[in-house]
């Protein structure tokens, strides 16, 4: 008998009893609430608004995911709790419970995809630079000997030191610990440019003091797609992310808050980002695919 209770011990310890646990829709209808992760700048993905409350489109969808969560657990009183995160915390916050799902400006990519899972893909990104309007760089070659900036923690930042050592271009990369800094780094003076994703470059440019001082340049060093992060080995859950995400894009609701979003006025400023749907995008609202980058 002891030596039973040992073994079963042993098996929740090492994880390997880990089925015990309850699923993410088992623990969201006992415990009566769910948190949701966002981002402070993702701008206009998830990021914080005149109010100080998290909002963008991201957080739309996400807050459509809820509502199917409230309808599939029977809980209209689902209580949602919010969890600020960072591009270096967003994954371990995910991994140890802290939140349930993640509606930010995540890049879907084979190596995370081992720890964490993904939606079906709603939006596709690539790297290029945030520079001063007066900046003679136009392209990653005009970095060669220069600092360029990056957010730790993304996947931004290691296509970069990739690129750079591929070739051999000698620009000196840092480390910000989030967009904002990078961004300030830029206006600073202290890095010649802040290599992201460009849409999250279009959103912090539009709403800089003044946006007329900044540029976006260079051709996308790699396109990635961005997706709803959620807790792997959970395929209930999910069925039913995937569910609401392709629900959205077979009704043209999709499309109405990608307009809404990313080609009409947005909070704070009230500044259009005027950025046209990719051809990629374009794909994948009929593909519907979860692919993930390499």
């Amino acid at each position: 008998m002891q030596s039973s209770k040992i073994f079963v011990l042993s098996l929740l310890m090492t994880g390997i009893g880990a089925g015990v646990q309850a699923q993410t829709l088992d623990k969201l209808k006992s415990s009566g609430s769910i948190s949701v992760g966002y981002r402070e700048a993702s701008i206009p993905f998830s990021y914080l608004g005149s109010d100080a409350s998290p909002t963008g489109f991201g957080w739309e969808i996400c807050g459509k995911i809820v509502d199917q969560v409230k309808k599939v657990t029977g809980r209209d009183d689902l209580k949602v709790t919010t969890q600020a995160v960072t591009s270096q915390n967003r994954i371990p916050l995910m991994r140890n419970g802290t939140i349930d799902i993640e509606c930010g400006s995540t890049t879907n990519n084979s190596e995370r995809a081992e720890q964490v899972a993904f939606s079906i893909n709603y939006f596709y990104t690539g790297t290029r630079f945030l520079v001063k309007a007066d900046s003679p760089v136009k392209s990653v070659e005009d970095l060669a000997g220069k600092t360029v900036v990056s957010t730790t923690g993304t996947t931004n930042y290691q296509v970069l030191r990739r690129v750079n050592d591929e070739r051999k271009l000698g620009f000196k990369l840092i480390g910000a610990k989030d967009h904002n800094e990078s961004a300030l780094l830029v206006q600073q003076g202290r890095a010649e440019a802040f290599g992201m994703d460009d849409i999250l470059l279009y959103g912090l440019r539009a709403s800089s003091r003044n946006p007329a001082e900044l540029d976006v340049v260079g051709k996308a060093l790699q396109v990635e797609p961005y997706a709803i992060m959620l807790r792997n080995d959970d395929p209930e859950f999910k069925k039913l992310v995937d569910g609401v995400v392709a629900g959205l894009m077979k009704s043209g609701e999709f499309e109405t808050l990608y307009k809404k979003w990313f080609q009409s006025p947005i909070p704070p400023k009230n500044v259009n980002l005027s950025a046209p749907m990719s051809e990629e995008l374009k794909d994948n609202l009929k593909a519907m695919s979860d692919k993930p980058a390499t």
